[in-house]
């Protein structure tokens, strides 16, 4: 059976994304759709709206046949490291193709532009270098780098979120040298960071989710724009748990810490630079809330999502140490669910897979795990005490969800 990766993390599943999982198995004939999902915490430093097992339903009810989870080191992370992760679980889950949805649509432009940096290394790199002392930020450093390239039309517009991870995927397989074919299909509608409807059926998860947050007591607003699986999933979570997950969720607990930590404590975090931790502390105790917080933290030189990582990674205790030795590649590939068609690719994997294929988190350790479980506990801070306990549970006892 041929297989196609996906690289999402369905925050939630819409229309969209379904358009995707269809058109990725379209343009390259694959049976299976294999999904490296990140778990309850994100690329961009949020917490996931809703639980890893509840996205999981959600694709596997879009499309999606085998479903497993990125690792917290490499979903918590800038975009290079990301793709590094996720490009080596979706080889080490035997992936003849990857899919990824970018602004561009044609895959030779990404690897034109590949060609076109490498060629331009060092004059990229020291100008990357001259923009960060300008109070750049790296991403920001790297645009500007690439446009002083003076690229031609050909090329990628790197300053484009989904060309940006997509030129990331293939950097990835051309350096690591993976038999998988790339492919990617235009971004339909919707903007990667829009924040309000635009289409009469297309959105951007940014958009969904800041309607969830207006009007939590009434999802009628987003029912358009997401499948009626979609839709169902969140109306039981919501019942289940009492509310999406939000950063405000987390604040108290946040500032709890960071109320007990030294600057010395906080520069072991990952991701803590250049006294980054004094502007923290000093900022603590006179800050009424999470956006407050970053408000009083952001500047031109430290970007909201990586401020948003950071705090993550002092959320979750995320040493600088551990990130060191865990973040190379992926050590084990942990299946949070599967359709009939994806158990029958999973019983084929299983006798070549050179990694162990997890199904129960209480019958495997490794250290890579053990920080996908303490995000995973963190996760479930927010909660009402009367369903903390079962979703702390979910995480050593829940079985791969089987869709037949």
């Amino acid at each position: 059976m041929k297989a196609v990766g996906l690289i999402v993390e369905y925050n939630p599943f819409h229309h969209g994304h379904a358009y995707h999982v269809n058109k990725a198995k379209e343009i390259t004939g694959a049976e299976i759709a294999i999904a490296a999902m990140s778990g309850n915490f994100l690329q961009r430093g949020e917490p996931a709206l809703i639980s890893k097992w509840t996205r999981t339903e959600m694709a596997l009810r879009g499309g999606i046949d085998l479903v497993f989870e990125l690792p917290y080191t490499f979903a918590v992370q800038k975009a290079d490291t990301f793709a590094n992760g996720a490009l080596s679980l979706l080889s080490a889950a035997e992936c003849d193709y990857i899919c990824f949805g970018s602004e561009s649509g044609n895959i030779e432009a990404f690897y034109q532009t590949y060609n076109f940096l490498k060629n331009n290394k060092h004059k990229y790199n020291e100008s990357v270098q001259t923009f960060i002392k300008l109070g750049n930020s790296y991403p920001k450093a790297m645009s500007l780098a690439y446009q002083e390239l003076g690229p031609a039309s050909n090329l990628l517009d790197l300053s484009k979120p989904n060309n940006i991870l997509g030129f990331q995927y293939v950097r990835a397989a051309i350096e690591k040298q993976l038999p998988i074919k790339m492919t990617t299909i235009t971004r339909k509608d919707a903007g990667y960071h829009d924040e309000f409807f635009a289409s009469p059926s297309i959105a951007s998860a940014t958009s969904i989710r800041k309607a969830l947050f207006t009007l939590p007591e009434d999802l009628s607003a987003v029912q358009p724009y997401i499948p009626n699986q979609t839709y169902d999933l969140l109306l039981q979570y919501r019942e289940q748990f009492g509310a999406f997950h939000s950063w405000d969720m987390y604040w108290d607990y946040l500032q709890f810490i960071l109320l007990r930590t030294n600057a010395n404590q906080l520069k072991a975090i990952y991701e803590i630079e250049e006294g980054m931790e004094n502007r923290i502390l000093s900022n603590i105790k006179t800050s009424q809330s999470f956006t407050h917080l970053m408000g009083a933290l952001k500047t031109k030189r430290y970007t909201w999502t990586r401020l948003q990582r950071v705090l993550t990674h002092i959320l979750t205790g995320t040493t600088k140490d551990e990130m060191k030795m865990l973040k190379e590649r992926v050590t084990y590939l942990r299946l949070l669910g599967m359709t009939e068609k994806g158990r029958l690719y999973l019983n084929r994997l299983k006798k070549t897979c050179p990694l162990t294929i997890v199904t129960k988190r209480a019958s495997f350790n490794s250290p890579q795990i053990d920080i996908d479980s303490r995000a995973a506990e963190l996760y479930t801070i927010g909660l009402p005490t009367n369903s903390r306990q079962f979703a702390l549970q979910q995480e050593y006892y829940q079985k791969p969800i089987y869709l037949k």
